[in-house]
C-alpha cells in the first residue's frame, strides 16, 4: 500500500550556511560599524546579540532573507521578545522541527474529515498517512497545502 510521512524539517546544514553568510554581512555593513553585533546558531536555537533593538530587528531581516534564499522556510522560526542586559541586546529564536502533538492531531482531524480513502496515523513527530491508491494521498497533500497551518510541512518517505 502507498505511504508518505507528514514531517516538519528543515536543513540544518542551510541554515548554518545562511547564519554564516548573515554574520558576514553584518561585519561588512557600514551601519553596524562598532556595534559588535553577532548571530550564533547552538543546535536549534539561534541568538542574535546587538547594540540596540532596531539594529536587532535589521539582522531579524537580514536572517529571514538568507535563510529564504537558502531555502529554508521562516515558518519554523520562533521569534522571543528582545532583552537588554548592560550595553547589548540579545534575542533568541527558536528553530522548530517536528510536529508536535496538537498540530499532528489537528493533521489527523482534517484528512478525517475530508473523508479521504486514506489512513492518518501519528508516529512520533510526523504522520503516516497510507491509502490504496497514489492518487488519494497525492489529495491529502494538496489539501494539507492549501490548508493555513502554524508549521512549514514537507512530504517525505513516499512508498509504493
Amino acid at each position: 500500500m502507498p505511504s508518505f510521512d507528514i514531517v516538519s524539517e528543515f536543513d540544518k546544514h542551510e541554515a548554518q550556511n545562511a547564519i554564516d553568510q548573515a554574520n558576514k554581512e553584518v561585519t561588512t555593513r557600514f551601519d553596524f560599524k562598532g556595534s559588535n553585533s553577532t548571530f550564533e546558531l547552538n543546535e536549534d536555537k539561534l541568538i542574535m546579540v546587538s547594540g540596540s533593538e532596531f539594529q536587532l530587528q535589521q539582522m531579524l531581516d537580514i536572517v529571514q532573507a538568507k535563510l529564504t534564499k537558502r531555502g529554508v522556510d521562516i515558518g519554523c522560526l520562533d521569534i522571543a521578545e528582545p532583552k537588554a542586559s548592560g550595553k547589548t541586546v540579545r534575542q533568541e529564536i527558536i528553530m522548530k522541527q517536528g510536529l508536535d502533538a496538537l498540530l499532528a492531531k489537528k493533521i489527523v482531524k482534517l484528512i478525517k474529515d475530508k473523508k479521504l480513502k486514506v489512513q492518518a496515523a501519528i508516529q512520533g513527530d510526523k504522520v503516516r498517512v497510507t491509502g490504496k491508491k497514489k492518487d488519494d494521498l497525492q489529495e491529502v497533500m494538496q489539501m494539507l497545502k492549501e490548508e493555513k497551518l502554524e508549521m512549514p510541512l514537507q512530504y517525505d518517505n513516499f512508498r509504493e
